[in-house]
């Protein structure tokens, strides 16, 4: 039991350490693209004026907040996952004294 605990362990963690350099790699997507809009004209382009702008605008901010929430969700599973494993090595290992 105690093996099969020491694997799974294991594995997860060596997920923990793939989803943080996913989860790196997606800050440096994140960062850029926040760059590349702040580098857009103040003109408003064709996008039917100060109104279009803004609902543009709107569109891109509602879709980088879902993205950072589903991150987070993400994390948050991870670290479910984790606590509920470290549990059941702790149980075990109390079993087996």
């Amino acid at each position: 039991m105690q093996k099969l605990t020491t694997e799974i362990v294991n594995h997860l963690s060596h997920s923990c350490q793939q989803l943080a350099r996913t989860m790196a790699a997606q800050r440096h997507i994140v960062m850029r693209m926040a760059e590349l809009v702040h580098t857009l004209p103040d003109v408003h382009p064709q996008l039917n004026g100060l109104d279009g702008l803004l609902d543009h605008s709107s569109q891109v901010t509602k879709s980088v907040v879902a993205y950072l929430n589903s991150l987070a969700d993400l994390e948050e599973a991870t670290a479910d996952s984790l606590t509920s494993i470290l549990q059941a090595a702790a149980k075990s290992g109390a079993d087996e004294e």
